[in-house]
């Protein structure tokens, strides 16, 4: 790799680089230890974790400039295995996401999130508003006037500070002054510190207390597939966001790779599983951040900052986390999406809102992504089979029918194609099939293709079919039964 193109990828600007690097920092804080309180674990895996996928991925990632810390998406699918079994198999579960993660590198999975519809890339990161502001409720809710008053406060400060500067993180000013204001004025509220301690040391390497039985996989294996797969995939579509904001490419197979590495480091390293985050990684290029640097930067000195001044960190009030937590679901909700409902095609707003539901209702938002590519593609397949059709034409007087087939023939249309066709037409001589303007898919239509030929030549009634492009030819070819069976397949398209 030449110096130029080192550069390019690393530090195209270093100044930028560093500053992008900070103010991303900054702001990962608080987002890291709320992060880690949805999950039910102390602020510090979150914090580490964060520094660990950071610095792990600037190097091993496939998307320069992009940012992977602690997120939402995955610390809510811990929830359960905190609770019930502790945090060591969250460690556990954490090298076993890395490991998958790397598994679907190498079987090539990046190249699947061409299958994902933007319908339901909407209805994902909907859904995803929607448990984080849901989450926060525990922390609100019945605190007393106080909570509520600091919440607004913060809210405030979040949407206006932008106003006046943009120069500093508006949720940094935000904590920084409801921990001040806390502090000076001892509303004895909730802090983080309440939660657990936070860190004073540097992470160090440990294997997860558990055992290393059968019987510990499966109690962390379904943890593990949802958090890698959901992992996966919103780091996937924070690849494609920034891709096209910076008008370059990414290695969707090097950066599934690279998540798996930056996950498996993370949990021997004390720290929970992670992925790409859709807001840092915004910000980040917002800011100037165009290389790897920017994000080797960042998370350095996230760890920097919580070893240093770990001590006040601990003092920052959950009504500051609240707020902080409301206004990124607030961001990350697609409000152009509820306005677009009634102007989008209605099987497209039907996808994203059923992911929309199915992820609510059960808190995975594997479940929902994988119903909301299922419905896309029954949609999709509705939408083909209305383009099929098929025609026949006989001169006066001729003895040949020819069937004219037009457009797709799978497994929704193969019916329809061969209840179209007439096998009891008296004094016919010959049938011709013209498929020039139709493609076979797959062996449903090519058994519906078979069935139609031998169902002819069972009343006698020679088939000539013509007009196959190369591809339907081989998969006829291959998958057939009516040419083995001694047809004649001629004309133009055999």
């Amino acid at each position: 790799m030449d110096m130029v193109h080192l550069r390019s990828e690393w530090a195209p600007n270093i100044t930028r680089e560093l500053l992008a690097g900070t103010v991303v920092a900054l702001a990962l804080i608080p987002e890291a230890i709320a992060f880690s309180i949805i999950a039910g674990v102390d602020p510090k895996l979150g914090l580490y974790a964060s520094f660990c996928i950071a610095v792990v991925t600037a190097f091993a990632g496939g998307r320069p400039a992009m940012i992977s810390a602690a997120t939402g998406a995955t610390a809510l699918l811990m929830v359960g295995l905190v609770k019930e079994h502790g945090i060591n198999y969250l460690f556990a579960a954490t090298i076993l996401t890395g490991i998958i993660q790397i598994i679907a590198s190498l079987m090539r999975l990046g190249t699947l999130m061409r299958f994902v519809s933007r319908s339901v890339v909407t209805g994902f990161v909907n859904a995803l508003a929607i448990l984080i502001f849901m989450a926060q409720m525990p922390e609100l809710l019945g605190r007393g006037p106080t909570v509520y008053a600091m919440t607004a406060i913060g809210l405030a400060i979040i949407y206006g500070l932008p106003y006046i500067t943009k120069a500093v993180p508006s949720p940094l000013v935000t904590i920084v002054l409801l921990t001040a204001a806390s502090m000076y004025f001892g509303f004895g509220i909730r802090t983080v510190g309440d939660m657990g301690a936070l860190p004073n040391e540097l992470p160090f390497f440990a294997l997860p207390q558990v055992p290393f039985t059968l019987e510990t996989l499966w109690i962390i294996f379904p943890t593990s597939f949802a958090i890698a797969m959901v992992g996966l995939l919103e780091s996937l579509m924070t690849a494609a966001i920034i891709d096209e904001m910076t008008d370059t490419t990414s290695d969707k197979n090097r950066e599934c790779a690279g998540q798996g590495a930056a996950n498996i480091t993370s949990g021997f390293l004390g720290g929970m599983a992670g992925c790409a985050m859709i807001g840092q990684s915004v910000i980040n290029v917002s800011s100037g951040g165009r290389g790897r640097l920017s994000t080797l930067w960042a998370g350095a000195f996230l760890l920097f900052l919580i070893v240093v001044l770990g001590p006040y960190v601990a003092q920052i009030p959950m009504a500051a986390l609240v707020a902080v937590m409301i206004m990124v679901s607030i961001n990350t909700f697609q409000w152009k999406s509820v306005r677009t409902l009634l102007t989008h095609p209605k099987s497209s707003s039907v996808v994203m809102l059923g992911t929309v539901v199915v992820v609510v209702a059960t808190h995975d938002l594997a479940k929902g992504v994988l119903f909301g590519v299922i419905l896309s593609g029954l949609f999709f397949a509705h939408k083909v089979t209305k383009l099929f059709g098929v025609t026949s034409v006989r001169a006066e007087g001729a003895l040949v029918r020819i069937y004219t087939v037009t457009g797709q023939i799978f497994f929704a249309t193969a019916e329809a194609f061969h209840t179209a066709f007439d096998f009891r037409e008296e004094d016919l001589e010959g049938v011709v099939i013209d498929l020039s303007a139709a493609h076979f898919w797959d062996i449903t239509s090519v058994n519906a293709l078979d069935r139609v030929v031998l169902k002819f030549r069972h009343h006698g009634i020679p088939v000539e079919v013509i007009g196959m492009n190369e591809a339907t030819r081989t998969l006829v070819e291959r998958l057939g039964t009516h040419d083995k069976a001694g047809a004649a397949l001629g004309g133009a398209g055999h």
